[in-house]
């Protein structure tokens, strides 16, 4: 089995986000917000999916654009945690837990980016 995307940081934190955000989505207000709930699992999955999808495509310049997607889905993560944080669906410390790991995913996938448009 092929376990190239796998060993890459960025998605095994993304993974790690997919986690905390289903888990967060189903224990808290987020469970009667479906709109919300929805958007923030939907961005969460499209990091992990997009860094997968942009390995797959095997040129560095397909690969570079797919994990622009991905860390655009990050922002978008971050966001919708402010919502979550100011309609008192998450408290600040979950709030900051979950922030800090899209801050991870964010400067690992920088550093790849980069890494990959220096090899061009």
């Amino acid at each position: 089995m092929d376990k190239g995307f796998e060993q890459i940081i960025s998605w095994k934190l993304a993974r790690k986000l997919n986690k905390e955000i289903y888990r967060i989505t189903c224990d808290t207000g987020f469970q009667w917000d479906f709109a919300l709930r929805d958007q923030i699992r939907r961005a969460s999955i499209s990091i992990s999916s997009n860094i997968a999808e942009g390995y797959g495509r095997k040129t560095d310049k397909e690969f570079i654009y797919f994990l622009n997607v991905a860390k655009a889905s990050c922002y978008e993560v971050k966001s919708q945690l402010y919502l979550a944080l100011d309609t008192d669906y998450i408290r600040k410390e979950l709030f900051d837990k979950v922030y800090q790991l899209c801050d991870e995913i964010s400067k690992t996938l920088h550093g790849l980016i980069k890494h990959l448009e220096n090899k061009q």
